[in-house]
């Protein structure tokens, strides 16, 4: 797989209006991801690289420039398509996991098929297979806070890679946990890009960084640097 693109940034500008002054965010950034790869983008508070993401993650749209998606310009989407891309090509994970408090770990990794077209039974079947992946199947019948921030975090990721899609972007993935917990979050983020998975970080912290065999250091919306991997 590795060696087809799937993230293609040609140009990408984004400017909001404040006080009725244009502020462009990110300048004229381009980037490609190819299939296969594990990279973070990795850059201060206010770098830009929240914006960045939510582009990556067709939450938002380029003020100017072309972002192409698995072969797809996300800019001739309609809201409608833009939601369908969201659920089917990129799977989210957040620092602060965002599972929805009344379900079970089962009911929130099955939340985004239900949008989907899938049929119960291959609902389950794909469940129980990537909460067994993250190694969690045993807590499935447990609500959130019956659970450790590790835990939540699993089944966060569970829940991204349930549509099997084309990305994961991870925003601070290790933010809420402690050290230990944190590295095994990496860990697993490794296996599952070890089984054919792209996945982006998006992350001001070095430790987490250093699990990417590829760092796209931004700074004032810029992407300054885009080279190898660190080392601890």
């Amino acid at each position: 797989m590795s060696g087809t693109v799937l993230i293609s940034l040609v140009e990408v500008s984004k400017s909001y209006f404040v006080g009725g002054e244009e502020q462009e965010v990110l300048h004229r950034v381009n980037l490609q991801v190819q299939k296969g790869e594990i990279a973070a983008i990795l850059g201060p508070s206010g770098s830009g690289k929240t914006t960045l993401m939510n582009i990556l993650g067709c939450l938002d749209i380029p003020t100017r420039g072309e972002y192409h998606l698995d072969g797809v310009l996300v800019a001739n989407l309609g809201e409608a398509e833009l939601a369908r891309v969201r659920n089917r090509k990129v799977g989210f994970v957040f620092q602060n996991f965002q599972l929805l408090p009344r379900l079970t770990a089962y009911a929130n990794v099955e939340l985004p098929l239900l949008y989907s077209s899938c049929p119960p039974r291959e609902r389950r079947d794909r469940v129980f297979r990537v909460l067994e992946a993250v190694g969690i199947a045993e807590k499935a019948e447990s609500r959130p806070n019956q659970l450790s921030g590790g835990q939540q975090q699993r089944v966060a990721i569970a829940r991204a890679m349930v549509t099997e899609p084309a990305v994961i972007l991870a925003d601070e993935p290790t933010g809420a946990l402690d050290q230990k917990t944190g590295q095994q979050v990496m860990e697993l983020f490794r296996e599952i890009n070890a089984a054919g998975r792209t996945v982006l970080m998006i992350t001001h912290d070095h430790n987490v960084a250093k699990y990417a065999r590829r760092i796209i250091h931004i700074l004032d919306g810029q992407i300054i640097a885009d080279g190898g991997a660190l080392h601890a």
